[in-house]
């Protein structure tokens, strides 16, 4: 069973005149009343990764380690500058299934070996407070790094670390760093020990894709067709890092990886004159499969959480009948099973092919002439052909009278303007501010629209909610006064819509 670890930690070097780094006196540090010794404690530890070093490239690293107070298999996820997530899991002798599930985006069928083995003798300390409490772990390493594959050769060095302790103040690693400054230490120029015996003991191998994928972002992009790869890879980017944060059930990880599969997608439709559709639309649709597997579970979560505010704005006279009860059991029962779901697809071949596929349009694109051609002329046309369809939408959805008609108009203009939206964030760095005008714009629209079909959707939950409580000998009074409020809300957006329109002007503005 895995359990995650919130790492704070700074690594620390000798000065640049050369020598091992030499601890001050640490109790001059303000707020510490004293340095603890805890003795040395010597580490055993071996790094995984794959042939071409996967998890390297992308900062992560996944090690099987004896010795010490937290023996067994770690896998740390950066989550910022100086901050990872540390994933446990006990020893064993293979890897274990809860890690590595979390880097398959990363390394997909490929064989997770071993790369690197690190022997640490580590002299710890604790910094405490006057009541005893910890406040940060120093300690001075002295390492040997052995490469295993990929390379040859051996590397020693001393490092200092000092890692926060629980729940402490980020501050505090400031009120330290100064003090070791003042003593020549400067701040490790390597982001993990596995990066630097990466890099003393050979040089790192890099697969032929990842150098692909590498290659146009060392510069600036200058094409029609630069500007959409960007754009493209930031969003492939983004699923593949996402990935695991999905399987761990973060807070909005479903609902952004959601988008980013979905803002791949209609780049692929907005920019058919720049890649080939022919290749991108069986592409599109396997990434709109994705985002329906997605949204299975959360657009349950989302009408829930709409259903139980309106419930807790609600008098109490007039909630009549178990209706909290019977709104958790009818959540539940329709969302049962929904994450096992999604943890089965991203285990799934075919979610592998998508990422294989993905890899393939932007290391080797399907660019068609256009793409060399000049991005405020090209990628113009495009965006204005979309915000044409959206004005197309919105003129069906103002003609007919309020009723399914118009809610399934509306809700054509909606994803309509959000595609519209999409095909401008990725005009924005070749267009600038007309551009980034229009994303906001689509965006208002967008959210309007958006509060109209949850309000559709939560009219028929209510029907059925109505139904089973009626069913149930219940009273069904108290959904047929959120039906009622939800009908008031919807009609608010229909009157609001006109003018919403009109305050784009008419026009893309570009």
């Amino acid at each position: 069973m895995a359990d995650t670890k919130r790492e704070i930690e700074r690594k620390y070097e000798g000065p640049p005149t050369g020598g091992d780094p030499a601890l001050p006196d640490l109790t001059r540090v303000p707020g510490v009343s004293g340095v603890i010794d805890k003795g040395v404690a010597d580490l055993d530890a071996t790094y995984y990764d794959t042939a071409d070093q996967r998890l390297a490239a992308a900062s992560l690293t996944l090690r099987r380690r004896t010795g010490g107070d937290d023996a067994g298999w770690h896998l740390k996820l950066p989550v910022s500058e100086g901050v990872r997530d540390e994933i446990r899991a006990p020893l064993s002798d293979t890897v274990p299934a809860s890690l590595s599930a979390l880097v398959r985006s990363r390394v997909r069928e490929a064989e997770l070996v071993p790369v690197v083995r690190l022997l640490s003798a580590r002299d710890v300390r604790h910094l405490v407070d006057a009541s005893g409490a910890l406040l940060a772990e120093v300690s001075v390493d002295r390492v040997r790094a052995e490469r295993l594959s990929g390379g040859t050769g051996a590397a020693e060095w001393t490092e200092i670390e000092v890692e926060l302790a629980d729940d402490g103040d980020p501050a505090f690693l400031d009120k330290v760093e100064k003090k070791l400054r003042k003593a020549g230490l400067a701040r490790s120029s390597s982001k993990s020990k596995l990066a630097r015996a990466l890099s003393d003991t050979d040089t790192t191998h890099t697969t032929k894709t990842t150098k692909k994928r590498d290659e146009p972002t060392d510069r600036a992009p200058r094409t029609a067709g630069d500007h959409v790869l960007a754009y493209l890879r930031t969003q492939l980017d983004a699923i593949i890092e996402l990935d695991p944060a999905v399987r761990r059930d973060l807070h909005d990880s479903v609902h952004s990886m959601r988008v980013a599969t979905r803002r791949m997608r209609s780049a692929f439709r907005s920019y058919g004159k720049i890649l080939d559709r022919a290749v991108t639309d069986p592409i599109g649709e396997e990434l709109k499969w994705l985002a329906g597997e997605l949204g299975v579970g959360r657009d349950q979560e989302v009408l829930t959480e709409r259903l139980t505010t309106a419930l807790d704005g609600l008098p109490g006279a007039l909630l009549t009948g178990p209706v909290r009860d019977r709104l958790r059991t009818w959540s539940q029962a329709r969302g049962d099973g929904s994450r096992r779901h999604l943890i089965a697809v991203l285990d799934g071949g075919r979610y592998l092919d998508l990422l294989a596929a993905l890899d393939g349009v932007v290391t080797d694109p399907p660019l068609l002439k256009a793409a060399a051609g000049d991005p405020s002329k090209v990628i113009t046309k495009a965006v204005r052909k979309d915000f044409a369809k959206v004005s197309a939408l919105v003129d069906q959805a103002l003609g007919p009278a309020p009723g399914a008609d118009r809610d399934l108009a509306m809700h054509e203009a909606r994803k309509k303007a959000k595609r519209t939206r999409y095909a401008a964030e990725a005009a924005v760095p070749a267009l600038g501010g007309p551009a980034a005008g229009l994303v906001k714009s689509m965006k208002s629209l967008q959210s309007l629209l958006g509060d109209h079909q949850d309000s559709v959707m939560a009219r028929e939950a209510l029907r059925d909610l109505a139904a089973q409580a009626h069913a149930a000998g219940e009273s069904a009074f108290t959904y047929g006064v959120l039906y009622g409020r939800e009908e008031r809300r919807a009609t608010a957006v229909e009157a609001a819509f006109p003018g919403e329109w009109e305050a784009v002007g008419g026009g893309s503005g570009i």
